[in-house]
Parts: C-alpha cells; sequence; structure tokens
C-alpha cells in the first residue's frame, strides 16, 4: 500500500504565504505525475498544480504567478509554496500521485487532505 501525508496547512491573513508539503511512503516503485487539488465547501474538487517526474508543471489559471509547484523524486515528496492567499484560496488541499506499485502497475493516490483559511 501507499500512503500520502499532507502537511502544512493552517489559517493565514490575506496576502500571507503557507507551503505544504506532501510524502509519499509505502512500496514505491516509481512516481509519476504529482499534483495538488483543493476543494472549498460546497464546491467540486478542482486541479492546483500538477507535475512530471521530469519537471513539467501547469497550474490553474487562478493560482498562476502565486503558487509553486516542486517536488523531490529522491524523497517521494511534493511541495507547493502558495504566496499572495486570497480569501478565495480557503479550501481543503489534497496531494495526488500516480504511483507504480510494481512496475508496470500502477494507480492514482490521495492524501486525507489539509485545510487552508484565508482569512483576517
Amino acid at each position: 500500500q501507499v500512503q500520502l501525508v499532507e502537511s502544512g496547512g493552517g489559517l493565514v491573513q490575506p496576502g500571507g504565504s503557507l507551503r505544504l508539503s506532501c510524502a509519499a511512503s509505502g512500496i514505491i516503485y516509481s512516481i509519476n505525475d504529482m499534483g495538488w487539488y483543493r476543494q472549498a465547501p460546497g464546491k467540486e474538487r478542482e486541479l492546483v498544480a500538477r507535475i512530471t517526474r521530469g519537471g513539467s508543471t501547469n497550474y490553474a489559471d487562478s493560482v498562476k504567478g502565486r503558487f509553486t509547484i516542486s517536488r523531490d523524486n529522491t524523497k517521494n515528496t511534493v511541495a507547493l509554496q502558495m504566496n499572495s492567499l486570497k480569501p478565495e484560496d480557503t479550501a481543503a488541499y489534497y496531494c495526488n500521485a500516480y504511483v507504480l506499485t510494481y512496475y508496470p502497475y500502477g494507480m492514482d493516490y490521495w492524501g486525507k487532505g489539509t485545510l487552508v483559511t484565508v482569512s483576517s
């Protein structure tokens, strides 16, 4: 089995910064894409940012220029640096990864989420 554990959420004022981290553990042969999604109350889960194993990234339009995703393939971790936070960024943030446990068998895994609240 594979576990994804997020950390770094919390309460921050508008304009502030937070850094989310996610660590994958368990039986891992390789990890392909990793990403962050978020879900605000009453809304569907949406993509925030994704990063390939090679480091290519894509972002939701709403976070471009403010958020930066990065990963460390040696540690099986992914991070999301969030700057210039806005109240509309308030949501539960979920880590996602496509993990190959035994080549070529893989599947999507999700963390349990970490709450980010942007409020004065």
